[in-house]
């Protein structure tokens, strides 16, 4: 499993890239793994607001339907409306292929977060 520096990553294998007040929220090289070949996305509502923990939106592979949790506080900005036509870009290049870009509402929830050298046991288990 790749983990990459750089991004912090929470315990349900959701990864965070943070720049400023900004931030790309997508699944983990280990969370598409887990879920095998992906088939369909569920991206959130632009301009909703979310609480860390509350779903994202879902995923469904061949194996399974998993939510994807938000692992902070925001608004969505953007979503990648590429997953909708190519759903299988998640397995192809997880880090490459954000859920949605959002605005941080509560940027101290950050510090909940793992880093890359906290995360990877996580990928072990």
């Amino acid at each position: 499993m790749l983990v990459k520096e750089g991004l912090l990553y929470s315990e349900s294998h959701e990864w965070v890239k943070q720049e400023g007040n900004i931030a790309w929220i997508g699944i983990s090289d280990h969370a598409q793994h887990a879920l095998g070949s992906v088939v369909f996305i569920e991206l959130p509502k632009v301009g909703k607001n979310i609480k860390k923990g509350e779903s994202l939106g879902a995923v469904e592979s061949v194996k399974a339907a998993s939510d994807v949790y938000a692992p902070i506080s925001c608004k969505v900005l953007e979503v990648n409306e590429a997953l909708l036509d190519a759903p299988e870009l998640l397995n192809d290049d997880p880090y490459g292929s954000w859920i949605a870009k959002v605005e941080l509402t509560k940027p101290e929830e950050l510090t909940s977060l793992l880093n890359s050298v906290q995360y990877e046991p996580l990928c072990e288990e």
